[in-house]
């Protein structure tokens, strides 16, 4: 390969964009950084484990030390003992309706269970949890409430229907 010649190559492909005529500007040199100690944070050390922690997981990472807990940011509470059995009463009652009918039947008790457990839990939330069960276990009662209403509707119906065109 030749090298370019500097007359027909554009000035943007010069060295240090110096032209043909122009003298060489080369960037100056940075300066030399100051100087840093070796190790600035030489007076902090790591806390060391203590002989009840045992062996510690890994140092000066901000890791705890083997067999301590990570700090929870908010006490749990547990749920409510019943917050589940409406939850669970839903699920049968509406999926149960579907399969064969007669599970429906629990769906008024699934919404009177979950309503208790909502209103226990609103009047003590530092004791009790579950409240996302207990709603959905309700809503779901209501549901099939709803459609145990309908069916009778239509039983009703079609026993009336029937008895009307029997005579």
């Amino acid at each position: 390969m030749s090298e370019p010649d500097d007359q027909n190559t554009p000035w943007t492909h010069q060295p240090y964009g110096s032209g043909p005529g122009e003298p060489d500007r080369r960037p100056q040199d940075p300066p030399a950084p100051p100087a840093y100690p070796t190790n600035p944070y030489a007076e902090a050390q790591p806390p060391q484990p203590g002989p009840d922690q045992g062996q510690a997981y890994s140092q000066g990472y901000g890791q705890p030390a083997y067999g301590q807990g990570y700090a929870q940011p908010f006490p749990s509470v547990p749920n409510h003992p019943s917050a589940n059995t409406a939850l669970v009463l839903g699920i049968v009652a509406l999926g149960g309706g579907f399969v064969c009918g007669l599970p429906v039947l629990a769906g008024p008790f699934a919404w009177y269970m979950g309503a208790k457990v909502k209103r226990e839990i609103d009047a003590e939330p530092m004791r009790y949890g579950g409240r996302g069960e207990a709603n959905a276990g309700m809503i779901l009662g209501i549901v099939a409430t709803v459609l145990l209403g309908l069916a009778v509707l239509v039983v009703i119906a079609v026993v009336a229907i029937a008895a009307g065109t029997s005579v």
